[in-house]
């Protein structure tokens, strides 16, 4: 074999596990055809949250006059925000590459697929692989709506030459939520469509009724309850019209309703890979598919499709095929964060999860942060935690509000460590800081669980 092990696709998954097994001693080869650092560095994750914090400095010009500064936020330049975004992503990308080429991995720029459970043709040369990683991420698709082809999609959204005055964004998830608030926080007139009652499906019935609100009070134009019909070229911009019969005009249609599997054309038919539903490869908790040797990591997988997820696997895969050390990765207390504006950020069960096997008493604190007593600005903070009735084991904790991402990434040590609300309480806190909260909530709002359900 050329290789001992040969990794497609160099993104967060990819890189970790190629770099990682080199480390351990492994003859290994990558390739990747668009861009070193995949979604989350180039098109994800990284250049969203630049655009996330652009907007939040609008609004920090104005809050600044509540503190006596002279302030007041002046023209927003599109081009130069895209402009310094693009020379980080390309430092970035050099990075990635150093990163492998220092733990002595073999770098392809080239598209690579299969041949046979042992064989690639990488850029049309045949290499073979004792162990073989599919690691290629996911795409964001659209809706099949007549006017389609004139709206965009995430990847769009990071190159778009100017920034546009008036703004539709389909959907309610972590793409959609997080991109309103841009361009909100820019000035666009900005709309929000959705199917669901609330945005954010699958987070904590109070967060998603929270996170309306702040939509709302920051300008954005909600319409839940409704789904796009048509998309229609106008002489000023776009007709989008709506199933609640009204249309809305706009500059720029943006379709954040969801991602799929990249699996086409990488040869997994011919090397027996099996496919789920969505297109997904499946794959056991060694990260194994249906053919032994192969292993798929990442958002190609479809489980958990978080960055710092396809990270840890791609580490765990390294260690355990050529590091002596077996391991997995628990997928069951993952935090998560959504950059909205304000952010929201999450670790274990919701409400409506835990209470569905057991009861559960539900602290939750709703206040307007400290500096906003001073801007006058028209924002909540939320805090909750879900305590398990019996073992007073937290089950959940969930925030929504400035610096939550921060604040939730320590709570997750806790509760990963088993943390109990006798720990919390007795836990003494830093004042004043929004964070005390949580060691602070004593009142019960309320109890849920089998016969009661979540209130």
């Amino acid at each position: 074999m050329d290789f001992d092990l040969f990794v497609i696709g160099g993104g967060s998954a990819g890189v970790r596990c190629a770099r990682i097994a080199a480390g351990h001693g492994a003859r290994v080869g990558v390739a990747e055809s668009r861009f070193w650092g995949g979604t989350c560095v180039n098109i994800g994750c990284v250049p969203k949250k630049f655009l996330v914090m652009a907007a939040e400095y609008g609004a920090n010009a104005e809050d600044a006059r509540g503190f006596g500064w002279d302030a007041a936020p002046g023209a927003h330049d599109w081009q130069a925000l895209i402009a310094a975004k693009d020379k980080e992503i390309g430092r970035l990308n050099g990075i990635y590459r150093r990163l492998l080429e220092n733990a002595g991995a073999k770098i392809f720029d080239a598209r690579a697929r299969l041949i046979d459970a042992h064989t690639l043709d990488v850029g049309g040369a045949r290499v073979t692989a004792e162990k073989i990683v599919i690691a290629t991420g996911g795409h964001p698709t659209g809706l099949e709506i007549p006017g389609a082809e004139h709206a965009i999609i995430s990847d769009d959204a990071f190159y778009l030459p100017e920034m546009p005055k008036r703004v539709a964004i389909i959907g309610s998830g972590y793409i959609a939520v997080e991109f309103a608030g841009v361009f909100a926080g820019l000035g666009a007139e900005t709309h929000l469509i959705y199917r669901q009652p609330l945005p954010l499906r699958g987070f904590d019935i109070d967060l998603r009724e929270g996170l309306a609100e702040a939509l709302a009070a920051n300008g954005v134009v909600l319409h839940p309850d409704t789904v796009p019909t048509a998309i229609a070229q106008t002489e000023t911009g776009k007709r989008l019209s709506l199933s609640d019969t009204t249309c809305v005009e706009v500059d720029l249609v943006f379709f954040a309703t969801g991602r799929a599997a990249n699996t086409k054309g990488l040869g997994l038919d011919e090397a027996g890979v099996k496919l789920g539903e969505k297109g997904e490869v499946l794959v056991g908790p060694d990260f194994a598919t249906s053919v032994p040797n192969i292993y798929a990591l990442g958002d190609v997988t479809d489980r958990l499709n978080l960055t710092p997820v396809a990270t840890a696997e791609g580490h765990a895969l390294a260690d355990t095929l050529f590091g002596n050390k077996a391991r997995g990765v628990s997928l069951a207390t993952v935090p998560t964060a959504v950059f909205s504006i304000p952010p929201i950020a999450t670790v274990g069960l919701t409400e409506e999860d835990a209470a569905r096997e057991r009861r559960v008493r539900v602290f939750v604190t709703r206040f307007t942060p400290m500096r906003h007593q001073l801007t006058g600005r028209v924002r909540k903070t939320l805090m909750k935690l879900v305590v398990d009735e019996a073992t007073d084991k937290v089950l959940g904790a969930h925030m929504l509000g400035e610096d939550a991402p921060e604040i939730m990434q320590g709570l997750a040590v806790a509760m990963i460590a088993g943390a109990t609300k006798a720990d919390f309480d007795r836990t003494i806190g830093i004042h004043p800081t929004a964070a005390e909260e949580f060691v602070t909530l004593r009142t019960q709002t309320r109890v849920a669980g089998p016969g009661i359900g979540p209130v």
